[in-house]
C-alpha cells in the first residue's frame, strides 16, 4: 500500500498541473479508500464561476459519484493545503476519517490570502457576524422538517 507521503506528493503534482494548464488555484486533493485513490479535486472557483468549487469540495464530490455514496466513511483525505472551514464541513458531512494536509493557512497568508475574516464569521454567534441575517418562516421550515423525520427510511445522518 502506498505510504502517505506517496498520496500528498500526488495531490501537489495534481494541484501544480492544473494550476498551470488550466489556471486552476494550486489547491487540490485527493480522497484515499483501502489505499487506492478513489477521488480528485482541484481549485476551480474561477475557472467554474463557484466559490465552493474547492479541491477539498470537488475531490468529495468525486469520490461519492464514484462510490456511488456520500458517505466517505472508511476514506481519508490528503489536500495540498489546511483546509477552509467550508471545506472541514463537507469532511464532515461527507464522514472523512482522516485529514493530511501540507501547507499551512498561514502559509497563504504569507503570500496575501488572508482566511482570518471568514475564520472570524465561522466562529462568531449568527447574530455577531459581518453578514446580516433575519429569520423568516421558521414555523413553516420546522413543519417540514418534522414531515421529513415521518418519511419511511429517515436518516438524519
Amino acid at each position: 500500500m502506498p505510504e502517505p507521503s506517496e498520496f500528498m506528493a500526488r495531490a501537489i503534482e495534481i494541484g501544480c498541473k492544473a494550476m498551470l494548464e488550466d489556471g486552476a488555484a494550486p489547491f487540490a486533493a485527493i480522497v484515499v479508500k483501502d489505499g487506492e485513490i478513489v477521488g480528485t479535486g482541484v481549485n476551480n472557483v474561477v475557472n467554474n464561476c463557484d466559490a465552493t468549487s474547492h479541491g477539498e469540495v470537488e475531490a468529495i464530490r468525486d469520490a461519492g459519484r464514484n462510490l456511488g455514496t456520500w458517505d466517505l466513511s472508511g476514506c481519508e483525505l490528503y489536500t495540498t493545503c489546511e483546509p477552509c472551514e467550508m471545506c472541514v464541513a463537507a469532511m464532515f458531512w461527507a464522514n472523512i476519517e482522516r485529514l493530511y494536509y501540507a501547507a499551512t493557512l498561514s502559509d497563504c497568508e504569507a503570500i496575501g490570502f488572508n482566511l482570518a475574516p471568514l475564520t472570524a464569521m465561522v466562529r462568531s454567534d449568527l447574530n455577531d457576524r459581518a453578514l446580516p441575517a433575519s429569520q423568516l418562516m421558521a414555523d413553516e421550515s420546522r413543519a417540514v422538517l418534522q414531515l421529513w423525520r415521518r418519511q419511511p427510511g429517515f436518516n438524519a445522518f
